[in-house]
């Protein structure tokens, strides 16, 4: 099990730019996928992007090109580089490891997986 903390959201206008980030701790040794999923009010959990330990990215259609998620060296950290944001992204962010994957231009999540306790995006037009 690993413990995931969120930072880095927070107020944008449209057109601009934010880097999430995911702290990880706890026991990884059985982490092979990561994720950021997002949740706006009283809309359903959307899944955005996932990496796996070999670094391979899969992306949903929504923000595939305006989103980039990466970790670091460690695989201590999880990011999302999110520009040219638009206020359709204003939700809650959450990461997530393991129970993570996408197909079809969409990301899923079996609901098996670690969630942190998410970081509030809100972009105004």
């Amino acid at each position: 099990q690993v413990q995931l903390v969120e930072s880095g959201g927070g107020s944008v206008q449209a057109g601009g730019s934010l880097r999430l980030s995911c702290a990880v701790t706890g026991d990884t040794s059985n982490t092979y996928y990561m994720g950021w999923f997002r949740q706006a009010p009283g809309k359903e959990r959307e899944g955005l992007a996932t990496i796996d330990s070999g670094g391979t990215t899969g992306y949903a259609h929504s923000v595939k090109g305006r989103f980039t998620i990466s970790q670091d060296d460690s695989k201590r950290t999880l990011y999302l580089q999110m520009s040219s944001l638009k206020p359709e992204d204003t939700a809650m962010y959450y990461c997530t490891a393991d129970g993570v994957y996408c197909s079809g231009g969409y990301c899923y999540t079996t609901g098996e997986g670690d969630w942190g306790q998410g970081t509030q995006v809100t972009v105004s037009s």
